[in-house]
């Protein structure tokens, strides 16, 4: 699995004008289901994400975790992050998982995560999503299984 994950003030996405999710101080999950990822992937990037020290301390060190600050993430499917861009101008998406698989895989995510102990919000899958942040830090990361 693929994570774009970014630091944020707070963050909301809207479908046809309607929002679907939103959180506070936390994290904006991008997430992409790859070509044979399981759940054993999700789980993995689920804890490590909770347990990844990137918020301030008192000291202003990033040495905390979204647990420890009680923080929120906001979890949006995201298959473009399966981009390949080595040939042409055109991006190919041939990695990313199939649809119901992704969807899938998606969903287990977002369950894993809100499983240790993090108020998870979701965009909708497959959805034309409109997404809005303020970047705190900025603060963006890049994760791979």
């Amino acid at each position: 699995m693929r994570a774009l994950i970014q630091r944020v003030s707070h963050a909301a996405v809207q479908v046809e004008g309607e929002m679907v999710g939103q959180c506070g101080r936390g994290l904006l999950v991008l997430i992409c289901a790859m070509r044979g990822d399981a759940e054993a992937q999700a789980e993995q990037l689920a804890a490590k994400i909770s347990k990844l020290r990137i918020f301030q301390d008192d000291a202003g060190k990033m040495n905390l975790s979204l647990r420890e600050i009680e923080g929120s993430a906001l979890v949006v499917s995201q298959f473009t992050l399966a981009a390949d861009t080595s040939r042409g101008n055109r991006p190919g998406f041939s990695e990313a998982a199939p649809p119901d698989e992704a969807k899938r895989l998606y969903e287990y995510f977002a369950d894993q995560l809100a499983a240790q102990e993090i108020a998870v919000e979701r965009g909708q899958f497959g959805a034309d999503m409109k997404v809005e942040l303020l970047n705190d830090g900025p603060v963006t990361i890049w994760m791979d299984t």
